[in-house]
């Protein structure tokens, strides 16, 4: 007998629809912590004796099981609707850094790979995929702001956590850090899905009226509605998550090596660096509600148009023009608006696509090209810049991925198809 979920309209604890989109925003914010990892690989090395890619390899693996359970989680929040699969997550998010806690019983990579990586990427996708849908379902509207507004959390983590967790770590040692971190982890996403729910079925905002959307706004709305398996039967699904992974490898690989390009290329001190993924962490953060309030205006293609125009000559220019530490904060902080840009209208271009009912399952399997270009994208930059000794080859192989994957992009959004 198969299960359904019941939508129910939002209880009086509820204060309005808002409250959907923060609630997303925290549950994105806890599973971005992972972009903070770097504070912990120079204390792993010196504790354990381990290599920088093995103090490196427990978030990678962390990112790519996070890809790939956006999928399944993304059927079972389409089945059993966003509370019970948040829920869940956070209690995943709780066993993987308990689990962490006992690294210095086992001194072995391994057992981070497991605990941190396995369990704690799970529990990130359970509790990310559940973000986008519902903020969808609740704001037809209002498309790419709320869902770009869910999307923040992702962003500043870094700059929100990583100062905090450097400190820990010098203070209470990495295994208390860790059980820190899983406290205020499960329990913020624990929060964050007791407020997460569905909207009554047929439910649509107050004064509302469809037919009257026009310029971007109408440009979000769904051209149809397709199942997860009818959408992986279009050449539409392919190109789209083929144009993510080319754009996303770009800008996995400029917050991976920003800082190292200062230190090495600049010779700035590891701090003063490593302050470029700050500005780098607040444009990815803050510029995707920029990047949906535009595309509800002017149509997110001709966002993602302008943005990757700018990124790309900004990866191509970047060894000429990155030449102070001013100028390396400002390239920086335009990267970030690139990554935030397609963090945040990929969603948006996949419902435009596939529609709302299966939004979960269907950019879950999209969001599979992030795990590919986390997990090969970095450790390809750095491969790079072993062979030629610079970055002129990285940054100018990002800036090419990020036109042919917008180019990509584009002929999907044009493409025209019937559903099966």
């Amino acid at each position: 007998m198969s299960s359904t979920v019941v939508a129910t309209s939002p209880p009086t604890y509820v204060v309005s629809r808002w409250s959907i989109p923060i609630a997303g925003m925290l549950l994105t914010l806890m599973g971005g912590i992972a972009y903070a990892w770097g504070v912990f690989i120079v204390p792993l090395e010196t504790t354990f004796g381990w290599t920088r890619a093995q103090a490196a390899l427990p978030v990678s693996v962390y990112l790519a099981v996070f890809s790939v359970s956006m999928i399944f989680g993304g059927m079972l929040q389409d089945r059993y609707g966003p509370r019970l699969v948040a829920t869940a997550g956070g209690i995943l998010f709780l066993l993987g850094y308990l689990g962490a806690t006992q690294i210095e019983r086992f001194g072995e990579v391994w057992w981070l790979l497991v605990t941190y990586g396995a369990i704690g990427g799970l529990g990130c996708g359970l509790s990310y995929c559940v973000a986008v849908p519902t903020i969808r379902k609740w704001f037809p509207d209002r498309v790419g702001f709320a869902i770009t507004v869910g999307l923040i959390g992702f962003g500043i983590a870094s700059a929100v956590f990583a100062p905090g967790i450097t400190r820990l770590i010098a203070t209470v040692g990495i295994p208390t850090t860790f059980l820190i971190l899983g406290v205020i982890t499960s329990l913020i996403t624990f929060f964050a899905a007791w407020v997460m729910r569905l909207p009554a079925p047929g439910w649509s905002p107050p004064n509302w009226d469809p037919s009257t959307t026009t310029n971007g706004v109408a440009m979000l709305a769904p051209r149809s509605e397709a199942t997860f398996g009818e959408a992986l039967k279009t050449p539409k699904f392919y190109l789209i998550w083929i144009g993510f992974l080319l754009i996303i490898f770009g800008g996995l690989m400029a917050m991976t090596h920003v800082a190292p390009y200062g230190v090495s290329i600049l010779g700035l001190e590891k701090p003063a660096a490593a302050l470029a993924m700050t500005f780098f962490g607040l444009a990815n953060g803050f510029g995707r509600p920029l990047a949906g309030y535009l595309a509800e205006k002017i149509g997110p293609v001709n966002v993602m148009l302008g943005t990757y125009v700018v990124t790309a000559a900004t990866y191509f220019a970047f060894n000429s023009v990155a030449t102070t530490t001013t100028a390396l904060y400002a390239s920086a902080f335009v990267l970030g608006l690139g990554f935030a840009v397609t963090l945040g209208l990929f969603p948006v271009l996949t419902t435009v696509s596939f529609g709302v009912k299966n939004l979960g399952a269907i950019y879950g399997g999209i969001f599979t090209a992030f795990g590919v270009s986390a997990f090969f994208g970095p450790q390809v930059g750095a491969l790079l810049y072993d062979r030629t000794g610079s970055y002129d080859v990285p940054f100018a192989v990002a800036g090419a991925f990020t036109l042919l994957g917008w180019a990509l992009c584009l002929v999907a959004y044009k493409l025209k198809y019937k559903l099966p």
